[in-house]
């Protein structure tokens, strides 16, 4: 499996408060992006693969309205994730 629990709480320790604070927005976000670059490698190699795009949609809508979110609540904090992460919307 590509997302064992050793890699999220190194993604949680890294972008979050620590490796246990899963509910940080940055957490979340940085989760969302390590997830959506493996399924958009994935559906490289395999472009039938029509649940996997599916999801792939689904989890780019969340970390969008993450972003949003933290947008309108801080943006020195969306600043600096869109940074770390080098994503932009």
């Amino acid at each position: 499996m590509y997302l064992t629990k050793e890699v999220k709480s190194e993604i949680f320790a890294k972008h979050g408060k620590s490796a246990n604070d899963t509910g940080s927005a940055e957490g979340q976000v940085a989760l969302f992006t390590y997830r959506i670059n493996h399924l958009t490698q994935h559906l490289k190699q395999n472009k039938k693969d029509f649940n996997t795009e599916r999801s792939l949609v689904k989890l780019v809508g969340k970390r969008k309205a993450l972003l949003d979110y933290l947008k309108k609540k801080d943006i020195n904090r969306y600043r600096a994730i869109i940074a770390e992460l080098g994503i932009r919307k």
